[in-house]
C-alpha cells in the first residue's frame, strides 16, 4: 500500500516532516518495484535519516516531557 503525507507507518511519526516524506517518497518507490513493505520501509527510513543528516537538517522531533 503506498504512503502518503497523510497515511504513513506508524514508525515515522517522530521524524520531522521533510524526513518522512523523504522517507515517504523512498518507500514507494521501493513498493513499485516489488519490494516487501516491512524492508521497503526499514531501508527508506535509514536512507531518509542519512540523507537528513548529509543535509545538517533534524532528524526527530522532541520528545515531550512527561
Amino acid at each position: 500500500m503506498p504512503w502518503t503525507k497523510a497515511k504513513y507507518p506508524d514508525s515515522l511519526k517522530n521524524f520531522m516532516a521533510p524526513v518522512r516524506n523523504k522517507a515517504i517518497d523512498i518507500a514507494n518507490a521501493l513498493l513499485e518495484d516489488g519490494m516487501e513493505e516491512g524492508r521497503a520501509i526499514s531501508i527508506a527510513t535509514a536512507q531518509a535519516k542519512e540523507w537528513a543528516e548529509n543535509r545538517g537538517k533534524k532528524v526527530m522531533r522532541d520528545r515531550k516531557a512527561s
